[in-house]
C-alpha cells in the first residue's frame, strides 16, 4: 500500500501575486483582492474537509511529513512541511501551508519550507493566467508519532 495521497485540479487567476512570506493558500473561490497575497490557485476541486480520510489521519501525526506539489504549464514546485495532532481539516473552501506552527481549521501543514513568495516565479507566472489548469498533489508520510508520543506501526 502506498503513501496516503490525493491529486486534484485548480485554476490560475490574474490576481495571483504570491508575495506572502510565510503561507501558501489554494482555494475553491476566486481571488477578490490583491491583498490575498498568499493565494496561488483558485477554483480548486477540493477543500481541506474533502481530503481523503486516510490522508487526514496520517497528517494528524506529529511526525508526519507532508508534501504538496503544484504543477502548471510544465513548471512545478513543491512545499514540504509537517503534520500535527491538532489539524482539524475543517475548511470546505481553502487549504493553507504555514511556515509557523499555527494551527486552525484552514491549516494543511505547519513548519513549511516555503511561503508563496519562495515559489518558482515561472510557476507563479503560469498561475497568473486565468485559463491555466494546475495539478495539485498532496502526499503524507507518517512517522507514527501521535500526541507527542512515539507510536508503533
Amino acid at each position: 500500500m502506498g503513501l496516503p495521497s490525493v491529486e486534484f485540479l485548480a485554476y490560475g487567476d490574474r490576481r495571483v501575486t504570491a508575495l506572502h512570506p510565510t503561507t501558501v493558500e489554494v482555494t475553491k473561490e476566486e481571488i477578490r483582492s490583491r491583498l490575498a497575497d498568499c493565494i496561488v490557485a483558485t477554483r480548486c476541486e477540493l477543500g481541506l474537509a474533502e481530503l481523503p480520510d486516510d490522508l487526514k489521519d496520517a497528517a494528524r501525526d506529529d511526525g508526519a511529513e507532508i508534501v504538496i506539489t503544484i504543477e502548471a504549464g510544465g513548471v512545478s514546485d513543491r512545499i514540504a512541511g509537517k503534520g500535527h495532532r491538532l489539524l482539524s481539516f475543517e475548511s470546505e473552501k481553502e487549504m493553507v501551508t504555514r511556515k509557523s506552527g499555527y494551527v486552525c481549521g484552514r491549516t494543511l501543514m505547519i513548519s513549511a519550507d516555503k511561503g508563496s513568495r519562495d515559489l518558482d516565479r515561472r510557476l507563479i507566472a503560469e498561475l497568473q493566467r486565468p485559463d491555466t489548469v494546475a495539478k495539485i498533489r498532496i502526499e503524507v508520510a507518517s512517522k507514527g508519532v501521535k500526541g507527542g508520543e512515539r507510536g508503533r506501526r
